[in-house]
């Protein structure tokens, strides 16, 4: 059995899109998921699964949009994966750490994404980046240092120019769940 995270896209966002976690677990659980465990309301759920990832994701689409009525991406790590993330941090902790220090918002971000994004996508997103706002991408995963916080990023905006679909964690919730993976 593999231990899989589930990021779900734009559910619980603004009164958009509701999902109750308990109903979300129902789900997982229908489809025969383990061990299924939702974190937060933003769509984070960890489960257990012998199936292969592209599989699952497009089981759990299919299920999601049954029940629910509306479409949602869902973007699929292994936790080997999710460990992957939080060691290949391309940003060091004291440029973290200094970030953190100067705000009081969140300022480190992984947007995950369904795939590796085109150079024509990462040069479009590329022209967002300033002294405020800088990223590095790692195959699937976009790593954001945004100094004055997401809502007030450019570069956050304009993600969707990579033309790959994705979710956006920050990196508190990325390390939790990495935590309740291992458990």
């Amino acid at each position: 059995m593999t231990i899989y995270i589930a990021f779900l896209r734009g559910i619980n966002v603004g009164g958009h899109n509701k999902i109750k976690m308990a109903e979300l677990k129902n789900i997982f659980q229908s489809i025969g998921c383990k061990r299924v465990q939702t974190y937060i309301q933003s769509g984070n759920v960890l489960f257990e699964s012998a199936e292969d990832a592209d599989t699952l994701r497009k089981r759990i689409e299919q299920e999601t949009a049954k029940v629910f009525s509306f479409t949602l991406t869902v973007i699929l790590r292994t936790s080997l994966e999710l460990e992957r993330i939080i060691e290949n941090c391309p940003f060091t902790e004291a440029v973290l750490k200094e970030a953190e220090v100067s705000t009081d918002v969140e300022t480190f971000y992984v947007s995950i994404l369904l795939e590796p994004p085109t150079q024509e996508g990462i040069k479009q997103v590329s022209a967002f980046q300033n002294e405020n706002d800088e990223f590095r991408i790692n195959g699937r995963e976009v790593y954001l240092l945004l100094r004055d916080g997401v809502r007030n990023s450019k570069l956050a905006n304009n993600l969707y120019k990579l033309n790959v679909p994705s979710t956006m964690r920050n990196w508190k919730t990325i390390n939790k769940l990495n935590a309740l993976a291992e458990v």
